[in-house]
């Protein structure tokens, strides 16, 4: 495919002049004259230099990666339709829709985006962590450095015994249970050649824990709607757990808060203060 240079830059230029810094989580400032977001606040968005995003608005500068025009959709909050077109202007086929797709539609962003005080991350149905709040990373830290495998907290959970030091040792074998059920059923759900299976198999190989409990069948059992993390810096939190599903994408958005005036309600307000210094 050819990359559309001018068709390119149009649809960016038009994109980004029609968010707001709210509508991607960013402060608008007092004295904001721009109509619509700045060159280098997109750029920041979508992980690129602000001289390369303004080139390609410019109609210059090499054909973008797919990796590049991934990270420009998710920046600018694009659709999946406004993401395939992208691609296609760009001179790059689409990648596929659906479970094995990362691209996070722009209506969990906008929620993620709003959720400053919150801990809260977005997951594939394979326990991928794709984003994640401020405070989401101060609970738990950054889930989104993994690669391969290691990417889902189930393959971690076995592979990994750091993966278990945040969660209640009294919560353990309901949370391995838990693993192993959701991840057979994926696997079942997407069949022979999905990752779910190849997850499966690399953990039959590897964990006779994973073995064992796969070994029960055992199908169907959901994650209990609290959760009880013991948190290095601030001791044990009893955390609330709402789950908001996208279908489209098989993913979800987890948010985790405390009862107003709780123990675990003045931890994560501790947590909130420790885990600004420790990003700046």
């Amino acid at each position: 495919m050819v990359i559309d240079r001018t068709g390119l830059a149009e649809f960016l230029r038009r994109r980004r002049e029609s968010l707001q810094p709210e509508d991607v989580g960013l402060p608008r400032g007092p004295r904001r004259r721009t109509s619509g977001l700045r060159r280098e606040e997109v750029a920041a968005l979508c992980h690129m230099s602000t001289d390369y995003y303004a080139r390609l608005e410019r109609e210059r500068g090499p054909q973008p990666s797919e990796q590049m025009i991934a990270s420009i959709a998710q920046g600018l909050h694009l659709s999946l339709d406004e993401r395939d077109h992208l691609f296609r202007l760009a001179g790059q086929t689409p990648p596929p829709r659906g479970a094995d797709s990362e691209h996070i539609g722009p209506g969990l962003l906008r929620i993620l985006d709003r959720l400053h005080d919150t801990p809260a991350e977005i997951v594939t149905e394979l326990g991928e962590t794709l984003r994640q709040t401020p405070l989401g990373i101060a609970l738990t830290g950054d889930l989104t450095v993994y690669s391969g495998p290691s990417r889902s907290l189930g393959y971690r959970w076995f592979t990994d015994p750091a993966a278990r030091r945040l969660y209640a040792p009294d919560d353990h074998p309901f949370l391995t249970r838990m693993f192993v059920s959701g991840l057979r059923g994926v696997a079942t759900l997407r069949g022979p050649g999905s990752r779910a299976a190849h997850y499966a198999e690399l953990l039959l190989a590897q964990s006779e824990e994973f073995r064992r409990v796969w070994n029960d069948h055992e199908v169907g059992i959901r994650p209990n709607e609290v959760k009880h993390f013991v948190h290095p810096e601030v001791g044990a939190l009893e955390l609330t757990c709402q789950t908001l599903l996208d279908p489209d994408q098989s993913q979800l958005l987890i948010v985790y808060t405390a009862i107003p005036g709780s123990e675990s309600y003045e931890k994560l307000r501790l947590l909130s203060v420790i885990g600004a210094q420790v990003l700046r």
